[in-house]
């Protein structure tokens, strides 16, 4: 299945939908069913000990998985994680995270997506994901 958004058009999408985090990520590839998007860490990122939160590397894994079905299914806002599962296997570095998406499985009302996240420089994943997204049905 070919790319329905490009990076700059996912970039912007993200920006008028989610102004909040759009500064938060950097989509750095894009192909059939794959997505690597960065996470620039901060200083609000990290939990005491200098390592980062859950809450960021769950974050990264969220919207890596979002973007990763949009570039494929076109731009709706509506599509929501219904599900995840998340392993935390090593302490990650106070640097930015790198999440590698696979789609696993896309179909009309779900997608099901697999994140590795690494900790950049890192060659071993810091996380794993896995996680469920509903499609809203197209009206019409």
């Amino acid at each position: 299945m070919s790319s329905r958004m490009t990076i700059a058009e996912l970039h912007e999408f993200i920006l008028v939908q989610f102004p909040q985090v759009a500064g938060d990520f950097k989509i750095e590839g894009l192909g059939d069913g794959y997505a690597r998007v960065r996470m620039l860490i901060g200083e609000r990122n990290l939990r005491p000990g200098g390592t980062v939160s859950g809450p960021a590397m769950f974050s990264l894994a969220d919207v890596s998985v979002y973007v990763c079905i949009l570039s494929m299914i076109g731009p709706k806002a509506l599509a929501v994680t219904t599900s995840c599962s998340m392993d935390f296997m090593r302490k990650p570095a106070a640097r930015d995270l790198l999440a590698e998406t696979r789609m696993l499985k896309l179909g009309k009302r779900l997608a099901v997506g697999d994140v590795l996240i690494h900790s950049e420089g890192q060659p071993k994943p810091v996380a794993r994901a896995t996680m469920t997204y509903s499609i809203p049905v197209a009206s019409g």
